[in-house]
Formats: structure tokens, sequence, C-alpha cells
């Protein structure tokens, strides 16, 4: 659609598109908004966005053990890539990444996440959520201000590598028992995340928490065919006589097209969107968060600053036309702002043998 310059393996520096072309994508138009960017730069941005997602794979492949995560800088211009091994810096930065030497392994932070997990099992924590914080290169612990099962936590997790930070971010899930568009199960209320197949059934992945196997849906009508909340947040519903199209609902109801699922690097730009609070954007915070609401702990999240409220439950992420996952929850909301995570939508393809809708 845009005439972009790739040249090499370095980022874009500057990606055309025309005013009519810019004009014209309601998605660009979000990010604009929500961004606060011009829209060539959102352009660019995109593209900068779209290598360093394959960059990234890369080279996470090739640093093995001593990868430490990665992230992209706040204007999208660099790909920032740790290692524990400063022998290997060179090679980072032969690929176009910025290389950072750091303390903890990327798998050694997610093992730590791994502990975590599992001792919120045996204790009793509360709110709570928790995260491998590439950036930081720390496991962040967050528990309300004043809460005490913080201890607990550290203690299991037996590493340096986590620290503990106050906070007044109390997550809960988006299901809205009130009712609405666009699908109901019995009273609740909860949104189409994307649509898929298995063999020639139709049908459409959602959050967990909006029902149960074998609980009837309308508008459109269908059964959930499986569903897991807690642990996992994530359910697919089938519903025969209808067809799956490759799209979800952009601003102002426009259609954005889906063209695959390849995970967004970490400060990549991401869309939802969401009966209740419409169309909204950010970047992505932080992947594999963990997350304990009242109804318990959900593992294996990614955490966004893009606002959502009750009602949007199980509803779209996507970057660039890349699925991303399902809303499951958070907090705040539209007006103030707020944090939301998403269930990775290639988990649940996966766990239920589901194939995206692409064009």
């Amino acid at each position: 659609m845009f005439r972009c310059a790739v040249a090499g393996v370095t980022l874009v520096t500057a990606c055309l598109a025309t005013p009519a072309q810019a004009a014209s994508d309601p998605v660009i138009e979000a990010l604009s908004r929500d961004l606060g960017l011009s829209e060539p730069a959102v352009v660019t941005r995109l593209a900068n966005e779209r290598h360093a997602a394959a960059l990234e794979a890369e080279l996470a492949t090739s640093l093995g053990d001593s990868y430490g995560g990665s992230w992209l800088t706040e204007d999208a211009s660099a790909l920032v890539v740790a290692t524990t091994d400063p022998d290997r810096t060179a090679a980072i930065s032969a690929r176009g990444a910025r290389p950072v030497v750091v303390r903890h392994s990327l798998p050694e932070l997610d093992a730590v996440v791994r502990r975590l997990d599992q001792a919120a099992r045996r204790v009793r924590t509360g709110p709570a959520l928790w995260y491998a914080d590439v950036r930081a290169n720390r496991v962040v612990l967050q528990v309300p201000s004043g809460s005490s099962p913080a201890a607990a936590l550290v203690a299991a997790a037996r590493s340096a590598a986590v620290v503990v930070a106050p906070s007044d971010e109390l997550p809960r899930t988006y299901a809205d028992i009130i009712g609405g568009d666009p699908f109901y199960v019995g009273s609740t209320r909860c949104t189409i995340g994307f649509a898929v197949t298995k063999g020639s059934v139709p049908g459409f992945v959602t959050a967990g928490h909006c029902g149960h196997t074998g609980d009837l849906v309308k508008s459109p009508a269908g059964t959930f065919q499986g569903s897991s909340f807690p642990g996992n947040d994530y359910a697919w519903v089938a519903t025969p006589g209808y067809t799956a199209q490759p799209y979800v609902r952009g601003p102002g109801g426009t259609l954005v097209t889906v063209r695959g699922s390849v995970q967004a690097t970490v400060g990549a730009s991401v869309c939802r969107g969401g009966p209740t609070s419409g169309w909204h954007c950010g970047t992505v915070q932080q992947h594999n968060a963990t997350v304990t609401y009242a109804q318990g702990t959900v593992y294996g999240l990614t955490r966004t600053n893009v606002c959502a409220e009750p009602g949007d439950s199980g509803g779209p992420f996507i970057s660039g036309g890349q699925a991303q996952g399902v809303t499951v929850g958070g907090s705040g909301n539209c007006g103030t702002g707020g944090t939301t995570y998403f269930q990775p939508v290639n988990e649940i393809l996966s766990a239920y043998g589901l194939t995206l809708r692409t064009a």
C-alpha cells in the first residue's frame, strides 16, 4: 500500500505515502491520534516495526541462551537487543540493531516468572501481577500499595532479578454482565476476537472468562467448543452457517484486514477494538506477564498501555495487520487511560488446532 525503502538490515528512516493513502487508512489515523504522531511518522514507524519483528526473531535464535530480550526505542527508529555475552555485541551491531549487555538472559527471567506462577498456586496473593521487563532486565512484581503477599512470592522466585513495585493498578476482567453487542452468553456481553476455522467449521476466538465449554452464544449463534480460565484466558466458539472473514472492526466500524499473526516486539504499536470503548491504540509494554484476579491467576499475557473497558473482553489486538491476541483484562478506562492485557492469539490457535482467517 505504501512505498517504503528498506535497505539491507537497517531500520527504515523514511517511508513515503501519498496524503490520500494516509488519510484513507483508519489504522494510521488511530495511531496518529493515540501516539501523537503525524501520519507520515506513523507510516515510517509501521515499516520499522515490520522489519524489527523479523530481525528480533533472527537475533533471538542466533544468540541462544545469551539472548536477553529486545525492544524498540521510543520512536521505533532502532531495535535494542540485549545479551549477557559481551563478545556478541559486534554481531548484533552488524545486523543493524543496537546491542546492550545485561546481567540476566531472557530464559533466566522467564524461569523466574514460571517460579512465581507456581508459587501463586500455593500462596494466596490477592490482586497482583508480574512480568519479565526486558528493558530493565528484571522481573517486576506489582502488588497493591499496603498489601503483603510480595514477601512469599519473592522468596519463591529465588532470584535477585525480582523487584517489587507497589502499584494502584488493580487488574480485573472486562466481561460485562449487563449484556450487549456483539455477542451474548446468557446476559454476559463479550467481543469476538478473530475469525478462525477448524477444518470446515467457522468460528472465532475470544476470552475464556466470557463462557464455559458448551455454553450457547447469541448474535452470532454458536457454541463454546473450548474454554480455559483461569490459568489461561482463551476460548473458541464454533458458528456453523456463518462465513469467517479476515477482518476486525476498526475506527468507526471500518474493516481492518488480518494478514497473519507475527508477534509484535516490545515497544511496537498495537491497536484494539471493542463495543464499549471503540478503537484505541498504544504500545506493547511486556510479554509473558502474569495477572492474579479475584477469580484466579492467568499466565503468559502481554501487557499494553492501550485502554479498554468492561464489555471489551475477547476483542482483537492487532499490530500492522498482524493478529496479536484477545483482550482479557486490565485497569483504568478510556477516559483517564489504563493498562490492558491480551492473551496471545498464537497460543489459542495452537491449543485448539485452529486456523486464523487471513487475507
